[in-house]
C-alpha cells in the first residue's frame, strides 16, 4: 500500500505598494471603467487628495485596494484578484466604517475582514449622452436644483422611514442634487456619489422618494434631471440598483441606462475594530521590505 503524500500550498509573496502615480492607477483602472467609476473620480485633483490606493503584487495576480475619505461615509473599492487583496486587507483594511464596493468573486475575503451588512447583487449601469432618455413630466410636481441651504429639508425626507440622515450642506454644494416638489414640499431626490469632470465620469446615487408618493414616476423624473445635469459635465454617468428592484431597473433602462456589470455593494464594519492586528502585521511586512519602499506580505 502506498503512503499517501500530503500536498502544501507553496507561500505566496505579494510586494505591497501605496500608489501615488495618477497615470499609473489610471492604467489599471480603464479596463474597470465601470466597476471602479467611483476610484477613477477620485483621480481629478480634487478629490485625488481625499484618497489612498494601494498595490499588491506577486504570483497569483494582483489587486488594488481603494479609499476615500467622503462624507457623509468613507468609500472603500476592491479591484483584482483574491489572494493580493487578502494581502492588501490584512495591512490595510480602512476605515473602521465604510461603504464597500467589491467585484463578485471578492465576497469571501471581505467577509473575513468586515461585517456586511448586504449580500444583494447589484448592476452598475451607464448612460451617455446619445442613449440618454428625458423623462416625461409628472403632473404637479415641480423639479429644482438643491444646494445646501436646502439641507434641512433633505435630511428629513431622508429620513422618512425611521433611520436618521445628517448629511453636512458641503455634500450637497459639491454634488449635483435635484428635489421633487409637490405643493412646495420636498419628496422626491436624486443626487451624487461623485462628479469628476476631469475624469470624464459621475456617478448617480442617494435617490429616494417619500412612501406617500411613490409609484407616481419621481425617481424616474428626479433622476432624470440629474443625470441631464451631469451629461453636460461628463461624457460617463453611472448608477448602481439592486438587481432585484425590478421596477427601478426599468425606469433606468426608460432613461437610456443599460447594464454595464454586476457587484457587491454595502456598508461595512471592520471586523478588527480596534486596528491593533493591521498595525503589527504592517511593521512586519515594513520590516520584509527593508530599503524596498514597500510592504512585503507572505501568505
Amino acid at each position: 500500500m502506498k503512503e499517501a503524500v500530503s500536498l502544501q500550498r507553496r507561500p505566496a509573496t505579494y510586494v505591497v505598494r501605496w500608489l501615488k502615480d495618477r497615470e499609473l492607477i489610471r492604467s489599471l483602472l480603464l479596463a474597470h471603467q465601470a466597476y471602479g467609476a467611483l476610484a477613477m473620480a477620485h483621480l481629478s485633483p480634487r478629490l485625488f487628495p481625499r484618497s489612498r490606493y494601494f498595490l499588491a503584487q506577486g504570483e497569483e495576480g494582483w489587486a488594488l485596494l481603494f479609499y476615500a475619505h467622503s462624507e457623509p461615509t468613507p468609500l472603500t473599492l476592491t479591484l483584482g484578484d483574491e489572494g493580493p487583496l487578502e494581502a492588501l486587507l490584512r495591512l490595510h483594511p480602512g476605515p473602521r466604517w465604510t461603504f464597500l464596493s467589491l467585484q463578485t468573486h471578492h465576497l469571501a475575503v471581505a467577509q473575513r475582514h468586515f461585517s456586511l451588512s448586504q449580500q444583494h447583487l447589484m448592476l452598475r449601469m451607464r448612460v451617455d449622452a446619445e442613449s440618454f432618455t428625458p423623462p416625461p413630466p409628472v403632473p404637479k410636481v415641480e423639479v429644482m436644483r438643491l444646494s445646501g441651504r436646502d439641507v434641512a429639508a433633505i435630511n428629513r425626507l431622508y429620513s422618512a422611514e425611521g433611520s436618521a440622515t445628517a448629511y453636512p450642506p458641503s455634500v450637497i454644494d459639491e454634488g449635483i442634487y435635484y428635489g421633487g416638489m409637490w405643493d412646495g414640499k420636498l419628496v422626491a431626490i436624486a443626487g451624487t456619489h461623485v462628479v469628476a469632470p476631469e475624469e470624464g465620469v459621475a456617478v448617480v446615487g442617494n435617490v429616494f422618494t417619500h412612501p406617500r408618493f411613490r409609484g407616481r414616476g419621481l425617481a424616474t423624473l428626479v433622476t432624470g434631471a440629474v443625470t441631464r445635469h451631469l451629461l453636460d459635465m461628463c461624457p460617463q454617468v453611472y448608477l448602481t440598483v439592486d438587481s432585484q428592484n425590478l421596477p427601478a431597473i426599468a425606469a433606468y433602462r426608460r432613461l437610456g441606462y443599460h447594464v454595464e456589470c454586476t457587484l457587491y455593494e454595502t456598508p461595512a464594519l471592520r471586523r478588527d475594530l480596534v486596528g491593533l492586528l493591521p498595525l503589527v502585521r504592517r511593521l512586519i511586512a515594513r520590516r520584509r521590505g527593508g530599503d524596498q519602499g514597500a510592504e512585503i506580505v507572505i501568505l
